[in-house]
């Protein structure tokens, strides 16, 4: 592992939690607008590529797919996974 590895694994990490955060931001604008919606699909990728916890700050701080149950345990559930997956390899190494 190179030293680079850990700051480049970091920036990848806030990029994909700001986009996931600016999906649920941008999608609950859309839906107020009556305009075309973010695919839930999409929505979920972003959580499941490492944007789990952007995709939750999103989904409360606007207030969007809260009454949906496969968002409200869904997205806890990819983000303990990734927490345990991200434990499970430094304790590893």
């Amino acid at each position: 592992m190179t030293r680079y590895a850990p700051v480049a694994l970091a920036a990848y990490l806030a990029a994909i939690n700001l986009a996931a955060f600016a999906a649920f931001g941008a999608d609950k604008r859309r839906a107020k607008q009556g305009a075309w919606r973010v695919p839930e699909k999409a929505l979920f990728l972003l959580a499941l590529f490492g944007g789990s916890a952007g995709a939750m700050c999103g989904m409360f701080v606007f207030h969007h797919k809260t009454r949906h149950w496969y968002f409200r345990y869904g997205l806890p559930a990819i983000l303990l996974a990734q927490c345990a997956l991200a434990v499970w390899l430094w304790i590893r190494s």
